[in-house]
């Protein structure tokens, strides 16, 4: 097991990865920038070094800076959470040349998952069911063929994709052309890979996704699924498991999947294989996601299997100790990102002092956060900062602990996002679970 991991994140996420280590014995260093050195991840590790100024670019996504701290504090592996650059290959890449672990599957699989058109073929290849849709693109005499081929509604999505940017629906092909040149150019700008696919617009859908855990010795496993349809411009906002949509032959048909899926792309640590459910019950392959979930929490509440631990485990070389026969999933969780932003006004996003905070508490309540009463939100990332997740014994009952929960949870001195989430739960489409990924549109 490692002595010392540096974790390369901020937020929620690397306060959850210090409070993992510490309950395995693990000396941990954190990295922040100069707008989070009150940040409380930066008192909770037992080293925090400043590494740059408060933009990304200056500080979190600095590979060379990150690499001199993890090597100068001798540390053993990095731990990228979410975002940032857990899904950078190149990263992960020279983690490894200079020694370190990342803790993660390899760069190779990295690059092949986040490159999405790779991605299809080799789940197609596996025989997973994928979206009808083309290859890359690649000019525009080609893209207006492949469109009539595939047929409107279509969506225009980027090769390198993720965080719902590069993605363009298009209904009708007189909006055909302007909408592909505009995903090409938000694509080449976000992800310096202006490539793009298309693929069928499936309408109305589910999102569902399943998590794995994989070993270095060809075991995978999963760990069941989340309902993630509920959504706003592609960005969830509440999760739940299980999705009580599925019938249990469809489930059961899509663990399966996931779990070869796992072993054709020869995966290591935990992953997320994402997939699309229609109204006729069949299920096709959307993306992977080669790193920890934001919404991972309601996994391992009806699981209890800690994630985050595994993750490292694995990455130290030890086995999995449970086959796929042995995971029970029990009760129902939910989870509401709560966002530093007013829905009421576009979603403007907030920033500010926390002038009061008083957490909800009480039996199978959990809120992952890295604020504290006093702290002040810095404007340069991203606006979640917290997740409230419930469990219970049955759906009905998560949903209102969820409510009571969301009454009791008091920010002040900021906007967020906590009315909106009740708004959410008190519709009928929440309530008897037909959401789908579309429905948010109607209710603002």
């Amino acid at each position: 097991m490692f002595s010392k991991i540096l974790v390369a994140n901020r937020g929620e996420i690397a306060v959850r990865i210090i409070r993992a280590c510490k309950e395995m014995g693990i000396t941990t260093v954190a990295v922040f920038s100069e707008a989070d050195k009150e940040a409380l991840h930066v008192s909770l590790a037992d080293e925090s070094y400043c590494i740059g100024g408060s933009l990304s670019k200056d500080s979190y996504l600095h590979i060379t800076a990150i690499l001199s701290i993890a090597l100068a504090s001798k540390s053993e592996a990095i731990h990228p959470g979410y975002g940032f650059l857990s899904e950078n290959s190149y990263f992960s890449r020279v983690c490894k040349e200079n020694g370190l672990v990342f803790i993660g599957p390899s760069a190779e699989v990295i690059a092949m998952m986040g490159d999405k058109n790779q991605a299809k073929k080799t789940m197609r290849e596996a025989g997973i069911p994928v979206i009808p849709g083309s290859d890359i693109i690649k000019d525009m005499i080609q893209a207006k063929k492949e469109a009539e081929k595939i047929g409107f509604p279509l969506l225009i999505k980027a090769r390198s994709g993720g965080g719902g940017r590069g993605i363009r629906l298009v209904e009708h092909m007189d909006s055909f052309e302007k909408n592909f040149h505009a995903a090409t150019a938000e694509a080449l700008h976000a992800f310096g890979d202006g490539a793009v696919y298309m693929e069928k617009h499936l309408k109305p859908v589910k999102h569902i996704e399943m998590q794995i855990l994989a070993d270095n010795f060809n075991h995978v496993v999963c760990l069941g699924e989340r309902d993630c349809s509920t959504q706003r411009k592609n960005q969830k906002l509440i999760e739940e498991s299980p999705a009580v949509v599925l019938s249990e032959e469809t489930r059961q048909n899509m663990i399966e999947a996931s779990v070869k899926a796992g072993k054709a792309t020869n995966y290591r640590g935990a992953g997320t294989i994402e997939y699309l459910f229609d109204q006729e019950g069949n299920f096709y392959f959307l993306e992977m996601n080669t790193r920890l979930q934001v919404e991972h929490p309601v996994t391992e509440m009806v699981t209890w299997i800690d994630l985050v631990k595994w993750q490292i485990r694995i990455a130290a070389g030890n086995p999995l100790t449970f086959t796929q026969k042995k995971i029970a999933c029990q009760g129902h969780a939910i989870e509401c990102r709560i966002n530093a932003e007013n829905p009421y006004q576009n979603f403007q996003p907030s920033s500010g002092k926390i002038e009061m905070l008083h957490i909800p508490g009480g039996p199978w309540v959990r809120f992952d956060t890295a604020v504290y009463q006093g702290y002040s939100i810095p404007p340069f990332y991203d606006s979640m900062i917290g997740k409230l997740i419930v469990y219970a014994k049955t759906r009905d009952e998560a949903i209102r602990k969820m409510k009571a929960a969301l009454c009791e949870l008091i920010i002040e001195g900021i906007e967020h996002n906590v009315d909106y989430h009740l708004e959410i739960l008190a519709t009928k489409e929440f309530e008897n679970a037909t959401y789908t990924t579309d429905f948010l549109g109607s209710l603002l």
